[in-house]
């Protein structure tokens, strides 16, 4: 069981309010290292200077989207296991097949609550204490 507070996170989101959001209820449920980008590119090169355990990021941005971001950090030597939730405002099957393809771990429709989040980041680094 892994302590929340020692799963440091990345979300990725061109919306301020969705990533603020996502923040507080990291920080609700017992996260502590919380960082945040408005884009795939600038979330890309902190997370391979600083790296995290788990990235949260939107499907839909604009230049990178987050299937593109998914390729990204999955083709990477160093950052290519970090654990990867994709947030999408859609249940498109298409996207969802496209990134089970590029190796997604979970990913979860918007709008969502908090207790749903917590289910799919369990799923992957099992009960959170």
């Amino acid at each position: 069981m892994p302590a929340a507070a020692a799963i440091k996170v990345m979300v990725v989101d061109d919306q301020t309010s969705m990533r603020a959001m996502i923040r507080r209820a990291l920080q609700d449920l017992g996260f502590k290292d919380v960082r945040d980008k408005p884009s795939a590119q600038e979330a890309l090169a902190a997370v391979k200077s600083d790296r995290v355990h788990l990235i949260i990021s939107d499907y839909n941005m604009p230049e990178m989207d987050g299937l593109q971001f998914l390729e990204a950090v999955r083709t990477d030597a160093v950052i290519g296991k970090t654990v990867f939730i994709m947030l999408t405002g859609s249940s498109d099957k298409e996207i969802v097949q496209k990134a089970a393809a590029l190796g997604v771990n979970n990913y979860v429709v918007k709008p969502f609550a908090p207790a749903a989040l917590k289910e799919k980041i369990e799923r992957v680094f099992g009960e959170l204490t």
